[in-house]
């Protein structure tokens, strides 16, 4: 019973229910395997993808789009979230910008980004780019605002400088808010990269995924909604265990 008590066993078997049922129903002819395939096929299309040897070149381009989308909207974030908090002219010019593109449903700009970057990597960078960029950009400035203000001033008053206050007030701060949002940023640079292939590409997730919707493969579709999820859910793992390693002073 002791084995029992242990959450990620209680949600492995909960699946692992899901998945038997659902394999019953479309093995009894309930599920139309056109709109809902059962796991044996969604897991034969898989197999196949990594028995042919060439769905590596599509997680590569993926994986390269939306990490490299995830460190330049993480530092560009940063830094103009910082600025915007620390010098009101800054904040004046910069927040209704960021308003407006928060706003706009940023997947749209997926087609301006194939017309000015191409099919090639850069348009899913920059789209993956736009999208963290305007997430970090709230959470540092939102973050910075938010500190307490009574905190900066005992540091001033021991004598601390302006970088004094800003190592040991401001980026613990910032580098909890920041962690605390890392796994939506993941999931807005995936997003960003898999709309950018589908919209546009020749090789990518989301160009396997436009490539399986164009031949009303379903199956294959779920295998590589399922195979994106596995990923991101490795990432948001590793992410968990940087902000516990990151954020061990709380």
């Amino acid at each position: 019973m002791k084995v029992l008590d242990r959450v990620w066993l209680r949600q492995l078997l909960a699946l692992a229910v899901v998945l038997a049922l659902w394999e019953a129903a479309g093995q009894a002819g309930w599920l139309n395997p056109l709109y809902a395939p059962p796991p044996s096929r969604i897991a034969a299309a898989l197999f196949e993808l990594f028995s042919q040897g060439t769905i590596w070149s599509h997680i590569e381009a993926t994986f390269g789009a939306a990490l490299g989308g995830l460190v330049l909207g993480i530092v560009v974030g940063v830094a103009l979230g910082a600025a915007a908090a620390l010098i009101p002219f800054v904040a004046e010019l910069l927040e209704p910008v960021m308003m407006m593109l928060n706003a706009v449903p940023r997947v749209v700009l997926a087609p301006l980004c194939i017309i000015w970057f191409g099919i090639g990597l850069g348009s899913k960078v920059a789209l993956a780019f736009v999208l963290v960029t305007v997430l970090v950009f709230f959470t540092v400035y939102t973050g910075i605002k938010q500190v307490d203000r009574r905190l900066v001033e005992r540091v001033r008053t021991l004598g601390g400088g302006r970088w004094t206050v800003l190592r040991e007030v401001y980026l613990p701060f910032v580098t909890a808010w920041i962690m605390g949002n890392l796994k939506v940023a993941v999931g807005f640079a995936f997003t960003g990269a898999v709309v950018g292939e589908f919209v546009g590409a020749s090789r990518g997730l989301g160009y396997l995924l436009s490539f399986a919707q164009s031949t009303y493969n379903s199956a294959l579709m779920l295998a590589l909604v399922f195979l994106i999820m596995g990923f991101v859910l490795a990432i948001f793992g590793a992410a968990g265990k940087l902000e516990k390693h990151l954020l061990r002073w709380r």
